[in-house]
């Protein structure tokens, strides 16, 4: 190889490399996507409007990646368990935003649900596949089916806004969600609060649960806080400052109450902690 033809491999080396390098560098503070929603409010004195926020990115709680998908799964329960209807729903380039009109007393749960059911099974050397819902899973598919595979996916991400007086929330009975013991929205700086976890109804023990301050393009570090719930699905938990907080949770394994089924659910929300 000539003087020159080396000098140009040489050349063509460095740059390929520098080019790597602010990847390489920044590798480290790289972290997994979050999904939330964000209301503009979490206590009102009165009934009237909130806008809520749904995003996925790479920094809670900022605009700098997706917008929340949001399609039939959004559901805003009022307090009396009655739906109320997003209004002005947008889906932008970075994020979904949609308002809520509050005409009621008490505590509403802001969610987006997302659930599916999936089978893989043997038929006469073949295999067959299904999807669908529970109610029409016995019908679809053979209880008794060669090598029957079901998977499940459940994910609940909320958040929770309360006017004038709390009430009381109840879980739907079906996938990982959180039954409050300290209201979601009476959460002080300060304070221990107590929260549990259920799976299908029931006390979801020794699960891994995430908190997380808000602001994280502002720390070097993340500051994930994880804490195991006892028998009774709970955990207490100290707010170190007031802010908006994330909660996240996952359980994967068999179902306890269909066989043959993989499952594997998720749980977000978005809380507020006021400042004494």
């Amino acid at each position: 190889m000539s003087l020159k033809n080396a000098l140009r491999h040489r050349l063509a080396r460095l740059s390929l490399s520098l080019a790597v390098l602010p990847a390489t560098l920044s590798a480290p503070l790289a972290h997994a996507h979050e999904a939330w929603l964000l209301p503009s409010s979490t206590v009102l004195s009165s009934t009237g409007y909130v806008t809520i926020d749904g995003a996925v990115s790479n920094d809670l709680f900022f605009f700098n990646y997706r917008p929340m998908m949001v399609r039939d799964n959004l559901v805003i329960s009022a307090p009396d368990g009655s739906t109320v209807q997003p209004e002005n729903l947008l889906q932008g380039q970075l994020r979904t935003v949609f308002d809520a009109n509050l005409q009621a007393a008490g505590t509403y749960r802001i969610a987006l649900v997302n659930a599916s059911l999936m089978a893989s099974w043997k038929e006469n050397g073949e295999t067959k596949r299904w999807r669908g819902s529970h109610e029409d899973l016995a019908a679809s598919v053979p209880a008794n089916a060669e090598e029957l595979v079901i998977r499940e996916g459940n994910s609940r991400i909320e958040t929770f806004i309360t006017v004038g007086r709390p009430s009381e929330l109840k879980p739907s009975g079906r996938g990982l969600e959180l039954l409050p013991v300290t209201h979601p929205n009476d959460l002080y700086a300060g304070d221990p609060a107590t929260l549990a976890f259920v799976i299908d109804g029931k006390p979801a023990a020794n699960i891994e649960v995430e908190i997380m301050a808000g602001s994280t393009r502002y720390r070097d570090q993340l500051e994930k806080q994880k804490l195991v719930t006892d028998a009774q699905g709970r955990i207490t938990h100290t707010w170190p400052a007031p802010g908006m907080y994330y909660l996240k949770t996952t359980v994967d394994g068999q179902s306890d109450t269909m066989q043959n089924t993989e499952r594997r659910l998720s749980y977000v929300a978005t809380l507020e902690v006021l400042a004494q």
